[in-house]
């Protein structure tokens, strides 16, 4: 990845928190790494080293900075755009992949060689896959020490290290210190057996309100609730099941998280920021889109409207299938008989598959297109995993009975997380663009949706408040 020293120097200058995440800073007189917007003085211009990652800076020698922790700044908001081998195997990273299978598993899920795939990775990013999953693991770990009571020898293992020992020589590293001094010297309040309390960062604004209206009125009753503060679910993850719960506050977002297994912290952390779009660059997503007359005024009303995504593809894909044709609510209905009683969990694929015909109280078309699609879930025919190429996703869920246009379309943009998906035919959508004075006839609405690229889904969201 190529980064333009003036234009960085400028925006660590600036303390611009619009760039944190995008890039970091080195600087070698100090031997620290530091996100653009640390409130530290700005150091010379000679001194100053430009990294595309975290792992980039580490691999470089450098450590984190303790005042302004880079390693918890947001994600670059490339990897959620991006639908190319490298922003796939990013969010593959993210999500546990290399800790569970090796390099080689996230090789195979990519459909490349290892060598390939670093090669790809250390050009774009500075790094190979182990010294991203590796950074990942130190932050893993970082929010273990300082939140949980748990032993550090535990905490070594629950992050992915292979070793005690490759986990105390990582924290020195990476922080400076020993993972002794982390919890000694950062505690901010009493540990809750198995409870872990974080915040997930973002690029402000965001517009929080309209992600907890969305998310309450699609709430399926038993898995999920929301109201005007929070937002809580539970989670079916990698080794085992948890809950969360997520308030927007000013600059972050409090996440109270309570595993059954804490190796599933990394995955939780990285579906929650998922599921808010906690990664996007929200202004200039509201810069292209309010180059359109039409849409101007109402970014300009609410700054910052994300696309609620999902914490599980599959269930996005059920609950897509479900709601072809009927209202919200009585979507909801139906997808709460769905969940067995006692549950908190939406079933996985497995499950779908051998709840009874009766658990199904919609047509028997669209319950065989739910079994259709748990079955080719379940049998790898079909990925729908963040890592996914978003193309070949929709083109295998078109092929299932009983899934047209608009349910393909609505999985890739809230399941696999495409930033540039559109439904035209949506009633929703139609009603939206005549309040806005745009072309409610789907193929000419279609035709001036094309620029809003590459953010139609934005664009789709804000169609869907008007409406």
């Amino acid at each position: 990845m190529e980064l333009d020293f003036e234009r960085c120097y400028r925006a660590v200058d600036s303390r611009d928190g619009r760039f944190d995440g995008w890039f970091f800073t080195a600087v070698t007189s100090t031997g620290i790494y530091c996100r653009p917007s640390c409130p530290a003085v700005t150091p010379k211009p000679e001194n100053v080293r430009f990294y595309p990652s975290a792992a980039a800076a580490q691999r470089a020698g450098f450590r984190a900075c303790r005042r302004c922790r880079p390693d918890a700044a947001p994600g670059s908001p490339e990897w959620d755009v991006r639908a190319d081998v490298v922003g796939r195997a990013m969010r593959l990273i993210a999500d546990g992949v290399v800790d569970r299978a090796g390099v080689p598993g996230l090789a195979s899920r990519l459909g490349y060689t290892e060598r390939h795939l670093h090669r790809m990775l250390t050009a774009e990013l500075g790094a190979g896959p182990l010294a991203l999953a590796r950074a990942q693991r130190a932050q893993t770990a970082r929010i273990l020490i300082e939140t949980t009571d748990l032993g550090l020898a535990e905490i070594a293992f629950a992050a992915g290290f292979g070793s005690v020992r490759q986990f105390n020589d990582t924290i020195r590293e990476v922080f400076g210190s020993a993972p002794s001094a982390l919890r000694k010297t950062k505690r901010e309040r009493a540990p809750e057996p198995g409870a872990i309390h974080l915040r997930l960062a973002y690029r402000p604004p965001l517009h929080a309100e309209s992600l907890l209206e969305f998310l309450a009125l699609r709430a399926v009753p038993g898995v999920e609730e929301a109201d005007t503060t929070t937002y809580r679910r539970g989670l079916r993850l990698p080794h085992g099941s948890a809950t969360v719960e997520l308030t927007p506050m000013p600059g972050y977002v409090a996440a109270l998280l309570r595993l059954s297994d804490v190796r599933d912290l990394a995955p939780a952390v990285a579906r929650c920021r998922r599921l808010l779009d906690l990664d996007a660059d929200p202004v200039a997503v509201d810069a292209a889109l309010a180059e359109d007359e039409a849409l101007a005024p109402v970014v300009a009303k609410e700054p910052g409207v994300r696309v609620p995504r999902s914490v599980d593809s599959f269930e996005m894909a059920v609950r897509a299938i479900v709601g072809q044709q009927i209202s919200v609510a009585a979507a909801r209905k139906v997808l709460a008989k769905l969940v067995p009683a006692g549950e908190t969990l939406f079933p996985g694929p497995e499950e779908m598959l051998a709840l009874p015909d009766e658990a199904f109280k919609m047509p028997a078309a669209r319950r065989a297109t739910i079994r259709a699609l748990a079955s080719a879930v379940a049998g790898g025919e079909l990925d729908l995993d963040p890592g996914a190429d978003r193309e070949e996703a929709v083109r295998n869920l078109t092929k299932l009975p009983g899934v047209g246009s608009w349910t393909a379309g609505y999985v890739a943009m809230r399941g696999i997380g495409d930033p540039d998906s559109f439904l035209p035919t949506d009633l929703g959508v139609r009603r939206g663009a005549k309040a806005l004075g745009l072309p409610d006839d789907p193929k000419a609405l279609d035709a001036h949706a094309a620029r809003w690229a590459p953010w139609r889904s934005y664009a789709l969201i804000r169609l869907w408040r008007q409406a």
